[in-house]
């Protein structure tokens, strides 16, 4: 990895007049936007089909494209929606947040009417599209299952044969759901080819997009539904153990996630073939991938499903280098990085070691005078990627409002700026100018914002994930102001 700069910012965050940002002309211009700021990377959440709480790391699917970010301009452009029917659609009405609501309520509606008049037209590329990504039939099924059941989870679907899949069941489904199941198919032709485009297009800047892959996969999702053989489920598909974390300094009750765990015994007996074709997909979507929650493949807190907080979990062994090997040595070229934050023990340090991967630092964890933190910028080697904050943390000014007056001054101190001057920008050259090869911040933090662009505030069920760009704001200015510093500090 070259030394050089990225930014972290969601699709979901471009502006748009559409109520969530797309993969239309926004895009393009972000991108260019990024070009002439000198960065050489663009990293986004996952890209999948959110769900209840419209978290992108509770998704449907794990290989599938969200259809809110399909871009409804290029498919008046492509004939395919009047543009006289959007205008009448109600999408929001603050553009600083995500209605998730209004695009819940108008979306696919919108997009139905693409498919009516564009499937057939369609039909032989759709089809081809369908035969390269063997994922997709049992996407589409389960969606228009979902559909079908009212949107309930297919834990609780009442055909109990179509929640634990019997085959004559499902095929008289296939017939029955034929409409919905090749409408989401024709939704995910359309993400991806958009998506493609796009790719394409900032690649060529000479930009890389960089992707997180969480760790777990949603309970709620196609993934378990359709391979329950590689979850610890019991004989009636449901978790034995979900996942979260321990309690901790912030939260007394730990954080359960709720996904369900690997069995990890099953996977490794087929090569972790689930993961493989897993990074595989991903691999279509970005040029480097970010693995969420790192030490969990060293070892993972394990919750007894029906537990109302993760204080009653216990650790359990996860597949280490065993996984860990076999994904960087089938895909030699691809780029990852490793979210490494959290509890770590000698164990998964001994992990990140080994597998030779870059590990993450987070300047908002660095500044606490009462201890030595490796996340100051000075114990770095450059093997790693220095983060100002992550989708996870407040925004600079939030956190410089949040702490304590001491570590305020530590951090004016380490910095060597005076109490006039701003410590947002600050911290932004403190992570541009160490010796991390990469450094990548939070666009919000580029624009000075406070808790008003805050993207998640983890252990919060709703209201999250809403934030957007305005049209306008990342202005040429701030474009050679970031130029400027990633010039300076080598970065270009």
């Amino acid at each position: 990895m070259k030394r050089s700069g990225g930014i972290l910012m969601p699709i979901s965050s471009l502006p748009s007049p559409y109520g969530i940002g797309t993969l239309g002309a926004a895009a393009y211009r972000f991108a260019d936007q990024l070009k002439k700021a000198g960065q050489s990377s663009w990293q986004v959440l996952p890209l999948g089909p959110t769900s209840y709480g419209d978290s992108p790391y509770q998704s449907f699917s794990t290989f599938a494209g969200n259809p809110y970010f399909i871009d409804l301009d290029l498919l008046v452009k492509d004939g395919l929606l009047s543009r006289a029917r959007l205008q009448k659609i109600n999408w929001g009405t603050n553009p600083r947040y995500v209605d998730y609501g209004k695009i819940y309520e108008s979306r696919l509606a919108v997009l139905h009417a693409a498919y009516k008049k564009g499937y057939d037209r369609d039909r032989a590329a759709v089809e081809q599209f369908a035969k390269e990504n063997r994922w997709l039939a049992d996407y589409a099924l389960f969606m228009a299952l979902k559909r079908h059941f009212g949107m309930k989870s297919w834990l609780d679907w009442p055909d109990e044969d179509a929640r634990l899949r019997k085959p004559e069941v499902l095929a008289a489904y296939r017939e029955e759901l034929r409409e919905d199941i090749r409408f989401f198919t024709y939704l995910q032709y359309l993400f991806f080819q958009q998506w493609s485009a796009l790719k394409t297009y900032i690649n060529d800047l000479g930009i890389q997009i960089i992707g997180d892959l969480p760790i777990y996969v949603a309970m709620d999702s196609a993934d378990v539904w359709a391979e329950p053989e590689f979850f610890q489920l019991d004989e009636e598909r449901r978790p034995t153990e979900v996942s979260g974390v321990p309690p901790d300094y912030f939260t007394a009750d730990g954080q359960l996630w709720g996904n369900p765990l690997y069995d990890y015994e099953r996977m490794e007996k087929d090569g972790f073939g689930w993961w493989i074709r897993r990074i595989e997909g991903a691999s279509r979507l970005f040029d480097v991938i970010r693995i969420d929650h790192f030490r969990g493949l060293e070892s993972y807190w394990a919750v007894p499903y029906g537990e109302e907080t993760a204080k009653n979990g216990c650790w359990r062994k996860g597949p280490g280098m065993a996984l860990v090997g076999t994904l960087t040595g089938w895909f030699p070229n691809l780029s990852f990085i490793a979210e490494d934050l959290g509890y770590l023990t000698d164990e998964v340090r001994a992990l990140l070691r080994e597998s030779g991967l870059p590990g993450m630092k987070v300047l908002e964890f660095a500044f606490d005078p009462r201890e030595p933190s490796n996340y100051l910028p000075h114990t770095y080697t450059p093997h790693c990627v220095c983060y100002a904050g992550t989708h996870d943390n407040e925004t600079l000014l939030q956190w410089e409002r949040a702490i304590e007056k001491k570590q305020t001054a530590f951090a004016r101190e380490y910095l060597g700026i005076s109490e006039a001057e701003p410590l947002n920008w600050a911290v932004l050259r403190a992570g541009m100018r160490s010796v991390a090869e990469l450094f990548v911040a939070q666009m919000q933090d580029y624009l000075e914002l406070g808790p008003e662009g805050r993207m998640n505030e983890p252990g919060r069920g709703q209201g999250n994930w809403q934030w957007r760009l305005q049209k306008g704001e990342f202005t040429p200015a701030l474009v050679r102001k970031i130029r400027r510093c990633m010039e300076i500090y080598g970065r270009l």
